[in-house]
């Protein structure tokens, strides 16, 4: 069974699995189905919105699809997150990649 298969699976039992959504997400981001990638990782966020990790990947999906204004936004919301969930790490790294987007 492929990773996508399973995953499905899981949120057919589940459908607000935070791991499985960044999964699958994840999947999706990295085979190039961006719009399909997006639409996992807003299930995501709007279920789990201090779930920082996937407001990074997030907006890295949208840079690489040259969609920098809505990952600049994506970062900023990741931001609030990271800052909500003191995960300075994660903060650090957003704020970098904001700045690389200008």
């Amino acid at each position: 069974m492929d990773r996508v298969t399973m995953l499905n699976e899981i949120l057919a039992h589940n459908p607000n699995d935070a791991f499985a959504l960044y999964g699958l997400a994840m999947e999706y981001s990295k085979s190039g189905e961006v719009e399909r990638a997006l639409e996992q990782f807003t299930k995501l966020i709007s279920t789990n919105p201090d779930y920082t990790a996937g407001y990074f990947m997030a907006a890295q999906t949208l840079a690489r699809a040259g969609r920098i204004e809505e990952a600049k936004k994506m970062l900023s919301e990741g931001i609030a997150s990271a800052k909500r969930t003191r995960n300075a790490h994660a903060q650090s790294e957003m704020e970098a990649m904001l700045g690389e987007l200008g």
